[in-house]
């Protein structure tokens, strides 16, 4: 397999943008006599004889043997990039701008899919400065913007804050991968649209991009013919609820299932104290009694167990880690809430219980934890110096010795033992 030839295409004589009029400017203009009077169908061959009498080198002719032709960059105000600058969106052969609107627009992974697919049926032709009749500018940067459903004509420099970075298993239909060199825009950066994978090892995938001549689809090695190790996965910001991409209940959007690297002892990240807070969204609010955050910790495991739980999945399901399953119904809103009657099983008649053997020294649980916070908000909380945890210590034994005389219970009823009776009255 070759790479792709990116080739130049001539400024169209009726478009108005800078790289066109720029471009015309710049063409080598023919002689005065004869020469200029030639009919222009006798084209090539004539630009050929003009350029071997006046000695200029043709841009084929100036490559070495081999050498692909590449996109050129469009002069003026615009960056120095193989595609046009950041430009609002044009009317239908007027070249009025139209209003920008939203910053990211929503719309699902089909939509995206779709508009890509026009693009390609119609063969729409590449071109640094000419615009289709949706307005979007018929580079790859343009194209991207079109299928993402932008209010506007974006560039390989400015796309990455429409979308959110992801990692290569996280790839789905309609998210892009980017290639934007800073050092020098001009030497190969480009941006595609993924269409899914095309293989199980996740070696080649169908690409939709814009690339001379026009619009195509094809199978593609991963991530790219060239700069593979360049090209960087995002995720559209603007997803609707009904894509992988769900909005939280802060109309925030969510990317897929980070993966699980991203939780478990040591993880500290932004998709920690994401799944936080919407577990609390959730009915876990018991879990984080100062807020979720970002360093993973044993009120996660135990709100996620909670709520896994709350499923009715077992042991072995219910593991307090958020997989795919757990997170898409946390993302999406399915599933059941954290209640009472869900969330641990019922010992000795009383729902939640687990039994006293979760409250002896040298265990550590997310029930020690529960019983921590729920004696801190009944006013029991001083005998904690930092803080209710997962470990049973002395301080929980104090503080539910002092809940039990607080109940009226003497001698060896209130001696910080946690039966069901104290777990009853403690969470009633």
């Amino acid at each position: 397999m070759t790479a792709p030839a990116f080739e130049e295409f001539e400024p169209a004589r009726d478009c108005g943008c800078s790289g066109c009029v720029h471009r015309r400017r710049a063409r080598p203009r023919r002689p005065p006599g004869r020469l200029a009077h030639l009919p222009a169908r006798r084209g090539m061959a004539v630009v050929a004889a003009v350029s071997a009498a006046l000695g200029v080198v043709t841009p084929a002719a100036a490559l070495p043997a081999g050498h692909p032709t590449h996109r050129q960059a469009v002069p003026g105000d615009g960056p120095d990039t193989p595609q046009g600058a950041e430009s609002p969106l044009h009317g239908p052969g007027s070249g009025a701008a139209r209003p920008g609107g939203v910053l990211t627009p929503r719309t699902t992974r089909d939509a995206i899919i779709k508009r890509a697919k026009s693009w390609v049926t119609a063969k729409v032709p590449y071109s640094l400065g000419r615009y289709w009749t949706d307005g979007y500018r018929q580079d790859c940067s343009g194209y991207v913007s079109m299928a993402w459903g932008l209010n506007s004509n974006q560039w390989t420099g400015s796309l990455a804050k429409y979308g959110v970075k992801i990692k290569k298993s996280q790839l789905q239909p309609g998210d892009m991968l980017l290639y934007h060199n800073t050092a020098n825009p001009q030497n190969g950066s480009h941006v595609v649209i993924f269409g899914g994978w095309t293989d199980s090892a996740h070696t080649h995938y169908k690409v939709y991009e814009q690339t001379p001549p026009h619009t195509r689809s094809r199978t593609t090695p991963y991530p790219y013919w060239s700069h593979a190790g360049k090209y960087v996965p995002y995720r559209y910001k603007g997803l609707a609820a009904d894509s992988a991409g769900a909005e939280t209940t802060d109309g925030r959007t969510s990317p897929d299932f980070p993966g699980a690297d991203s939780f478990g002892l040591g993880a500290v990240n932004t998709y920690v104290t994401e799944l936080g807070r919407m577990l609390i969204a959730r009915g876990a609010a018991a879990y984080y009694p100062n807020g979720p955050g970002p360093a993973w910790s044993e009120a996660d495991r135990g709100a996620t167990e909670a709520f896994q739980r709350a499923q009715g999945w077992d042991d072995e399901e219910a593991d307090g880690l958020p997989g795919p399953r757990t997170w898409g119904l946390l993302t999406s809103g399915g599933g059941r809430d954290i209640t009472p009657q869900t969330t641990e099983p019922a010992s000795h008649g009383v729902p939640g219980y687990p039994g006293k053997g979760y409250f002896r020294p040298g265990q550590s649980n997310d029930y020690v934890t529960r019983l921590g916070v729920q004696l801190t908000r009944k006013g029991f909380g001083r005998f904690y110096d930092d803080g209710p945890g997962p470990r049973w210590g002395e301080a929980d034994r104090q503080a539910v010795a002092a809940f039990q005389r607080g109940q009226g219970w003497r001698g060896g009823a209130a001696d910080g033992s946690v039966g069901p009776e104290t777990w009853r009255r403690l969470f009633s």
